[in-house]
């Protein structure tokens, strides 16, 4: 079991005084997080996964585009770089950590954050200068300095209130006060909760790793959870309709009784099910992908006697960074693992199998071949295999 309440890259703040002193409270500057850190990824292999039909990115040119602060959105032709101007221009690429597999073991160091929070590693590359202006994130994230200096300047006081420039398809501040200010080198991250406007710009070429959190607004868990409650009704006319056979005479015919709106709560009531439904609920919805997850399926599917062939000659098995693994405990001490939305029960002598594979991503070979030996296990080892979930690195 790791220990979470040392990590380094939090400096001298161990992990709980963290999540209880600036977890979504206050920013928090640690210099030197992780000692000579060099990013995994060049501005070369930057550009280069930006031209990928299945990678989201984007370059925003404050100077010398169409009109000032252009976005532009990728995928990109590879010779649009050596058009680019000098300066005052940033690319930047979502979910690296699904091809870099060097920042998918970055995610590990920030395992006192519960999985199911963590969105994906952004990298982003600067020319000197470059920015993507002042701004405000509804999430929290992690900026690690990779490569050069960037001027970070923050201001906690100018929260409310904020007003955005016009005509352009970014959300950047039209007034920005700086209240702190700090220079980033390489290794040195900057946590910033949500709400807290930010600018960074940089003073040389540069490379920023953003390790951002998901939090997802109550509208899409609102939306999402009663789609889920009608999913499986495939005739609307099989869904009852309000009813009223006690109706009684009103004086007002305007008014909406208090008899009507108790109707109309027990209704919305009925949906919202008991807690352990919304529980259940929950673990499918977080676990979803964001993109489709179909063609992670390997062309010749293992058995069983295979995987124990390979596992005594790997040192690990990977968690695909395409795959999203939470589990639930109940109070009975029923656990469900949910990967990319499927729910899975877990016999009693199979329920170590959740946390092995959700608390890290790599796991060890000699715990692998623990479950594939394990007769409550192997069916599901072997399906996440072929489903492309868990892997061997080449």
């Amino acid at each position: 079991m790791p220990d979470l309440e040392n990590k380094f890259i939090l400096g001298n703040i161990n992990a709980a005084n963290f999540l209880a002193e600036y977890w979504q409270k206050k920013p928090l500057l640690i210099r030197d997080a992780i000692s000579n850190y060099i990013s995994p990824i060049s501005a070369d292999e930057l550009a280069g996964l930006s031209c990928s039909n299945d990678v989201e990115s984007r370059i925003v040119l404050e100077k010398d585009g169409t009109s000032p602060w252009e976005l532009r959105h990728g995928p990109f032709d590879e010779d649009i770089f050596s058009h680019l101007p000098a300066s005052h221009w940033t690319l930047l690429v979502q979910e690296c950590n699904k091809h870099v597999p060097d920042l998918a073991v970055l995610l590990e160091q920030f395992n006192f954050i519960p999985n199911w929070r963590v969105d994906d590693v952004m990298v982003s590359y600067a020319a000197p200068n470059g920015s993507v202006g002042p701004h405000v994130d509804q999430y929290d994230v992690f900026l690690l300095q990779g490569m050069g200096k960037r001027r970070w300047q923050i201001n906690t006081n100018q929260s409310e209130h904020l007003e955005f420039l016009p005509n352009i398809d970014l959300r950047i501040l039209e007034q920005f006060d700086a209240e702190q200010e700090w220079v980033l080198e390489p290794g040195d991250i900057l946590y910033l909760p949500p709400g807290i406007p930010h600018y960074g710009v940089a003073l040389d070429d540069c490379i920023t790793l953003s390790v951002g959190f998901r939090a997802p607004s109550h509208y899409e868990l609102l939306t999402h959870f009663a789609e889920d409650q009608f999913s499986g009704i495939t005739d609307p006319f099989l869904i009852p309709r309000y009813e009223d056979p006690d109706l009684t005479l009103n004086e007002n015919c305007g008014e909406i009784t208090e008899q009507s709106l108790e109707k109309i709560i027990d209704i919305i009531r009925s949906y919202s099910g008991n807690a352990d439904n919304i529980k259940r609920w929950f673990g499918r919805y977080i676990s979803e992908p964001k993109t489709n997850s179909d063609d992670l399926a390997v062309e010749d599917p293992y058995s069983a006697d295979q995987l124990r062939e390979i596992l005594v000659i790997k040192d690990y098995a990977c968690r695909s960074e395409y795959a999203r693994f939470s589990f639930i405990k109940s109070a009975d001490d029923t656990h469900y693992l949910y990967v990319n939305g499927q729910e899975y029960l877990l016999a009693r002598d199979a329920q170590l199998f959740a946390p092995a594979i959700c608390n890290q991503r790599r796991i060890d070979s000699r715990t692998m071949l623990y479950f594939v030996n394990n007769p409550e296990c192997e069916e599901l080892v072997v399906k996440f295999f072929n489903n492309g979930y868990l892997y061997f690195e080449e």
